[in-house]
């Protein structure tokens, strides 16, 4: 049986993966590891929110380091790039590279993440980054998309009835929409 690393952005978008997950009682941990995440009291809600969650069902939760230096760093001229642009998909792999990283360090068999579950994200984009850093660090990737199977109606439900703290964008800086 393969211990599974779910990389998780924020409670909402990953709830119904949570749960379905715990109740199917698969061996996982969720990782929240989103260093593009500001400012930093709303990466402190996400990461509580989705640690809160997480709890709830009895899931290992892990936190990495919030380094958004590495972050800016990594995006550096891509700042005035749209949704779906560059940024993303450097984000995107910078993310899933960390989480991989830390699967092989710590006896994960397999990684997955909710990155491209929003309706706001590309899934194709969220693919690519996620073939790329698996065939660089050599962890494979489950593909699954989360979007399917009943989950978004299972996340909206979980969402009003955890009284879930929902943000209006995906943490970037750049792509704030207030």
């Amino acid at each position: 049986m393969s211990k599974l690393l779910l990389l998780s952005c924020c409670a909402p978008c990953s709830c119904a993966v949570i749960d379905k997950l715990a109740k199917e009682k698969v061996d996982f941990a969720v990782l929240f590891y989103n260093p593009n995440i500001s400012p930093v009291r709303e990466y402190e809600k996400r990461r509580e929110e989705n640690e809160r969650f997480c709890l709830s069902r009895n899931v290992p939760f892990i936190s990495l380091e919030y380094d958004p230096e590495h972050w800016f760093e990594a995006i550096k001229g891509l700042e005035k790039e749209p949704e779906r642009g560059k940024r993303c998909s450097v984000c995107f792999y910078l993310r899933l590279e960390r989480a991989m990283q830390y699967a092989q360090e710590n006896g994960f068999d397999i990684v997955t993440s909710v990155l491209g579950i929003s309706r706001y994200k590309d899934l194709d984009q969220v693919n690519e980054a996620a073939r790329q850093a698996s065939q660089e660090t050599n962890v494979p990737y489950d593909f699954t998309n989360w979007r399917k199977g009943g989950l978004e109606q299972i996340r909206q439900q979980l969402v009003k009835e955890t009284q879930m703290y929902a943000q209006d964008y995906c943490g970037c800086p750049f792509s704030k929409s207030a």
